[in-house]
């Protein structure tokens, strides 16, 4: 299994970003996903999750409202569209492919993971 995260980059406080993680190497559309982060000194930590069919979502407390998952069966692809960003969510963002079609809440599991796309957040 390959996932592949991209759409990182320098941006100011209060814009925007959209990632996208491709995978391949497993029937897609039959798992849940999600994004975590990980910030300089940091432990990882859970960002966002989605269900196999995207009706279910699951977010941290820290960026509900602000940010967005969603995902492209027919592409491979789950997105993490970041607004209203700060400093604070500084890291390298990472994708990672659950267990089961309901893997999307924090403790998962999650079987497989992407490289990370840096997201740097200017004040």
């Amino acid at each position: 299994v390959q996932l592949q995260a991209s759409g990182g980059g320098l941006v100011q406080a209060g814009g925007s970003l959209r990632l996208s993680c491709a995978a391949s190497g497993r029937t897609f559309s039959t798992y849940g996903m999600g994004w975590f982060r990980q910030a300089p000194g940091k432990e990882r930590e859970f960002v966002a999750g989605i269900s196999w069919s995207g009706r279910g979502t699951s977010y941290a407390d820290s960026v509900r409202g602000r940010f967005t998952i969603s995902r492209d069966n027919a592409k491979n692809t789950v997105y993490l569209q970041m607004n209203s960003l700060e400093p604070e969510d500084t890291a390298d963002y990472y994708c990672a492919m659950g267990r089961s079609g309901n893997s999307y809440y924090p403790s998962g599991p999650w079987d497989y993971w992407g490289q990370g796309t840096l997201v740097t957040v200017s004040s």
